[in-house]
């Protein structure tokens, strides 16, 4: 019986996230995917939440029950935000898949970082996207036509680098050939002035 009615309230948050989702993207202002699909699963967690809470006396679940319900709801909307929608906003393998699509099924191996430099920039608007996620973030400013790290910038780029070179796959598959050389990318230009730094 208990689990009948926790399936039946997770079936109802599914639909409940999705409404709301669905409503966020068409009708209000969306500054960052992620925060925006973040908050919609908070929404939809509290009106299933307000929903068990309201029914608390016909319902068959103890107080620890109901907040772990309540817990795998929140969890569960931020795995959603995280795996569809963010993904689908921030993914190059979406896009390459896309791009093969449109092109009629193929793209010259040779013309592919073409078709990312020149074409993947400018159409998913990439530099303002990352821009306006780091402004809302509080990890960058821009001053003076400048882009600038703010300290909590900073703090996440040291954790970013530490992770990345400590934390990641040291024999990383990249085209037929076990590498590290994606835990150290900047390796080769490290220390080098290249004239589009700030004064």
């Amino acid at each position: 019986m208990k689990l009948l009615v926790a399936l039946g309230l997770t079936l109802a948050f599914v639909a409940v996230l999705l409404a709301v989702y669905y409503l966020h993207v068409l009708y209000f202002p969306v500054e960052v995917v992620l925060y925006s699909a973040i908050l919609d699963g908070l929404i939809a967690t509290l009106v299933i939440a307000l929903l068990l809470l309201g029914l608390r006396r016909r319902l068959p679940f103890t107080g620890f029950e109901k907040l772990l319900l309540i817990a795998f709801w929140a969890l569960s909307g931020y795995a959603f935000a995280i795996s569809v929608p963010t993904v689908l906003d921030r993914s190059l393998s979406f896009y390459i898949l896309e791009k093969l699509d449109e092109r009629g099924g193929g793209i010259k191996l040779a013309s592919i970082p073409d078709v990312f430099t020149k074409e993947y920039i400018n159409e998913f608007r990439l530099v303002d996207v990352r821009l306006t996620e780091q402004l809302q973030s509080g990890t960058i400013t821009i001053d003076n036509g400048c882009v600038k790290l703010t300290d909590r910038g900073r703090r996440i780029a040291e954790i970013s680098s530490f992770i990345r070179k400590n934390l990641l796959p040291k024999h990383r598959l990249l085209m037929g050939q076990y590498t590290d050389v994606l835990t150290d990318p900047f390796a080769t230009g490290a220390g080098q002035k290249i004239g589009y730094e700030c004064q």
